[in-house]
Parts: C-alpha cells; sequence; structure tokens
C-alpha cells in the first residue's frame, strides 16, 4: 500500500527517476494504492536527457510494492521497494520504450499486457 505523499521509484526510462504521490485515480478519495492501481504523481527528479521534466503532472501504473500483495491461489508477494511506470491514461501505454526490474502478474489481468512484455521479469 502507498499512502498519498510517498515518494516511489519510476521503473521505466522515459527521464523521470523519482516521483511523489498525489492522487489515486478512480478510487473515490481514497488515501492508498496497490499493485495496478493508477495514480497522479509530480516529478521530483528527473535526468536531464528524458522526455519528462522536473515538476511535471504525470501518471503511473503501480508495478511493486514492499506491502505484500496476496493471491487466490493463497501465496502471496512482495518486493524489495516501490516502484511505478508512467503511461499515458487514455491508452494505458507507457512512456518510456524500456521497463527495469520486476513487476507483478497482477498486471496482465488489468489490461497492462504492454508493460508486462516491455519487463525483464514477471512474478
Amino acid at each position: 500500500m502507498l499512502l498519498v505523499r510517498s515518494y516511489i521509484n519510476v521503473a521505466d526510462n522515459s527521464g523521470a527517476t523519482l516521483v511523489g504521490l498525489f492522487a489515486v485515480n478512480g478510487r473515490n478519495g481514497r488515501r492508498f494504492a496497490r499493485v495496478g492501481d493508477v495514480v497522479s504523481c509530480s516529478v521530483k527528479r528527473a535526468s536531464t536527457s528524458g522526455k519528462i521534466k522536473k515538476g511535471a503532472k504525470v501518471y503511473g501504473v503501480i508495478v511493486r510494492t514492499r506491502k505484500e500483495t496476496n493471491r487466490a491461489d493463497g501465496s502471496s508477494i512482495k518486493f524489495s521497494d516501490n516502484a511505478v511506470v508512467l503511461i499515458n491514461p487514455k491508452t494505458k501505454d507507457p512512456i518510456g520504450s524500456r521497463v527495469f526490474g520486476p513487476v507483478s502478474r497482477e498486471l496482465r489481468d488489468l489490461g497492462y499486457n504492454k508493460i508486462i512484455s516491455l519487463a525483464e521479469e514477471v512474478l
């Protein structure tokens, strides 16, 4: 679970490296986000040669959380960090062309197949 005002690592090559979460979209005022939720973020740190600049408002989907996620088969999974992949909210396509690190398998059920195909590892 990621709370509003959390800082999250960016797991793609869009140019942003750290974002601050300020809203969970489509959840009627809910103040925390899980894997697969679309969130509104503000770029806090960015590389100088990227598409995304510091201070920009961006949308992203949560791909990893440190809080464990329970699965239907009874297992659970948790990651070593919190991460987000920046997306175009209308098409659900990622802004970057690469996704770094593992991503959660739950994204496949939610329709983020492009992120799944770009990821190094799906757990």
